[in-house]
């Protein structure tokens, strides 16, 4: 891995920072020593977040927002001058079986999961690029290493999400540039609650599969904050967090057609 990564001092851009694992990872490189730039649909939490955070620039902006992710590299620059550290958090959910769904749902997940995230990697890869040392850091997910029924849409974003990443992780090996990209497993967030759910979907249907998901989310937000940050710190190319996402990452690698047989069963789908 080479000389540690040290993140004092560094320009880092956080996407979702106004809740769950964005802002917790926010605070977490603040204690860092990282000048941050936050950006997040969310006015009222991103203001809360970077009230908190001394130096800390807000940046309202849907990630749906093309023209918004194209623009956005002038104001950060304008603020903090550079930029070193690239971290592509904001994710968003939708509930129900691929026949359960309209394109325009699918679409919404594939937007905000991956091509926000590719569209804000293009926007800043020629500064980051530039620099003596930097990192992108693209948040998959445990859904980009197994792919659930009822979750075609979301798999279908962090798989491809993990895929640019290792794709440009290789283009860039040798460099200054280091790409990470990290599958975390349940984190107690609210991803789940703001979930949306295909039209098609029974609201019942929807209410069960929501409280199932739930259960699964133990993990603290500041917990995987913590573990992300070390692994950005080493610059690993890939991060597994939580106990749940390495065992289940563990049975994927014996059994990597029919995973789905035994993890099913064992949570009792």
């Amino acid at each position: 891995m080479g000389r540690p990564f040290v993140l004092r001092d560094k320009v880092a851009l956080v996407t979702g920072a106004a809740s769950g694992i964005g802002a917790a990872l926010a605070a977490a490189l603040a204690r860092a020593g990282a000048r941050l730039a936050l950006v997040d649909r969310d006015a009222e939490g991103l203001e809360r977040i970077a009230a908190a955070l001394p130096g800390a620039s807000a940046h309202r902006l849907d990630l749906t927002d093309a023209a918004g992710i194209a623009a956005l590299p002038e104001a950060v620059l304008a603020r903090h001058g550079t930029l070193d550290v690239l971290v592509n958090n904001a994710g968003v959910a939708l509930g129900g079986r691929f026949a359960q769904l309209d394109l325009a749902e699918f679409e919404w997940v594939m937007d905000v999961n991956f091509r926000a995230a590719v569209r804000t990697t293009h926007a800043f890869l020629p500064v980051l690029a530039a620099r003596p040392e930097a990192q992108i850091v693209n948040l998959s997910s445990l859904y980009g290493l197994i792919a659930p029924p009822g979750q075609t849409a979301y798999a279908a974003s962090k798989f491809a999400l993990r895929g640019f990443s290792e794709a440009l992780r290789h283009e860039y090996a040798g460099t200054g540039l280091s790409v990470m990209v990290v599958h975390p497993g349940g984190v107690a967030t609210a991803i789940a609650r703001n979930a949306r759910t295909g039209r098609g979907v029974d609201p019942a249907e929807a209410a069960r599969g929501r409280a199932a998901f739930e259960r699964h989310l133990r993990l603290p937000p500041e917990a995987a904050a913590a573990q992300i940050l070390r692994g950005m710190e080493r610059r690993a190319p890939r991060l597994i967090v939580g106990t749940d996402a390495r065992q289940v990452a563990f049975i994927q690698r014996l059994m990597p057609v029919r995973y789905w047989a035994l993890i099913g069963r064992a949570i009792g789908e």
